[in-house]
């Protein structure tokens, strides 16, 4: 049975805030009202960032941690006060080299790393305080590649499908907890780590946009937040598809390593 508590700050986690689609949804949040703790490495954009969250109400604090140190993380997250909403956006991408170099396994361990171990460890370390209240959400950010392994990002792929399988084995376990776990599947949205990947980029968003849609989404507690919808519908035909037929399709709009 969760605990009762008197009413107050609604307290918000972000990690990866200094990512496109981390910071603005920091900016999404940030009013009156609002308690953002905010994780990024990069102090140069972080800093900042809280700044503009403090100047349009909220409360700010910041973080920088390597996530994978996760000892440090789990102690960190386990010292923190209980939050409403955790958004667990940190990730990294790679791909393999243009003239089909395989990525390099220092590369590959990095990744999972970051995109598997540490959501892991930080979706295990704030659970157990949403477990005593009996309420809270815990958002993963996936992505649409999580549908069926791209060529050009076979490991990437990977460490997607396992946020999303995790995430929707959460969100049945937690429900009647009244604990709510969504998986946001974002296609192409305009970033560094976006740009940097090879292969045509359809249907591009702004982060702006992105942000808003999660947040909304978020807000309706859907299952699966993924978008855009025409990407979207198309991804998920190459999961249910012939894996040839996939492949072949992929290969012929210039998805091939």
């Amino acid at each position: 049975m969760g605990v009762a508590e008197p009413a107050g700050q609604e307290r918000i986690l972000i990690t990866g805030a200094t990512s496109a689609i981390g910071g603005e949804l920091a900016l999404y949040y940030a009013k009156p009202g609002i308690e953002l703790t905010l994780h990024g490495r990069n102090a140069a954009i972080l800093e900042p960032l809280a700044e503009r969250c403090r100047q349009a109400g909220a409360q700010v604090q910041t973080h920088q941690l390597d996530l994978r140190d996760l000892d440090a993380l789990h102690d960190w997250l386990s010292r923190c006060a209980a939050f409403d909403l955790v958004i667990v956006n940190a990730g990294m991408n790679i791909h393999v080299g243009p003239n089909g170099e395989p990525e390099a396994w220092a590369d590959t361990e990095l990744l999972l790393d970051i995109n598997v171990k540490a959501s892991l460890r930080v979706v295990q370390s704030v659970l157990p305080a949403m477990r005593v209240r009996g309420r809270g959400q815990i958002a993963l950010m996936s992505s649409l590649a999580a549908y069926f392994g791209l060529p050009t990002t076979p490991s990437y792929s990977a460490s997607k499908a396992a946020v999303k399988a995790y995430g929707e084995g959460l969100r049945g376990w937690l429900a009647p907890e009244g604990i709510k776990v969504n998986v946001v599947m974002p296609g192409y949205v305009s970033s560094p780590m976006c740009d940097a990947m090879p292969g045509p980029k359809p249907f591009l968003w702004t982060p702006q946009r992105a942000a808003k849609r999660i947040a909304r989404a978020l807000k309706a507690n859907k299952a699966r937040i993924s978008f855009p919808f025409p990407l979207n519908l198309g991804c998920w035909f190459l999961a249910v598809l012939p894996a040839r037929l996939s492949v072949f399709i992929l290969s012929k709009i210039g998805y091939d390593a």
